[in-house]
């Protein structure tokens, strides 16, 4: 909802810029890449004993996703190793969705595989914590 606001409010209307895209279906992209983000997150806190533990984990996962995701760094100047690598994380969908939909005008027709992509990513990762979490909660009780 605040980026989207954001958009809208300061990004179209108090900085006049044009946005190329459907905001609508940069919305979605975000709702998916939230579902994608939020699974990973709930995986590695099925693994994390403690909150401190939960915070360094995340230190150490969290930089390199956005580091290598194409936001801050061009992915052609990248590794191939690394830019195939990096097709396992959300970010990197993300990133590459909310280019073309904002700056190019791209429709679903164009973004699909992203989308397709994060739906699998979260997918993963919540079967993945729902099944850890309940073989811990199987060994507690």
């Amino acid at each position: 909802m605040a980026a989207t606001a954001s958009i809208v409010f300061v990004v179209q209307g108090l900085l006049d810029v044009p946005i190329e895209g459907s905001i609508g279906l940069f919305v979605l992209g975000m709702a998916l890449h939230l579902f994608a983000t939020t699974s990973m997150g709930i995986f590695l806190g099925t693994g994390a004993r403690s909150m401190p533990q939960m915070g360094l984990l995340m230190l150490g996962i969290r930089l390199p996703l956005q580091m290598l995701s194409g936001g801050q760094t061009p992915r052609e100047r990248m590794p191939e190793r690394v830019r195939n690598l990096m097709l396992a994380a959300p970010t990197t969908h993300f990133v590459a969705f909310a280019q073309a939909i904002l700056y190019r005008g791209a429709g679903f027709g164009i973004v699909w595989p992203q989308f397709l992509a994060l739906i699998g990513i979260g997918s993963v990762f919540f079967v993945l914590a729902l099944a850890r979490f309940r073989r811990t909660i199987g060994s507690v009780a």
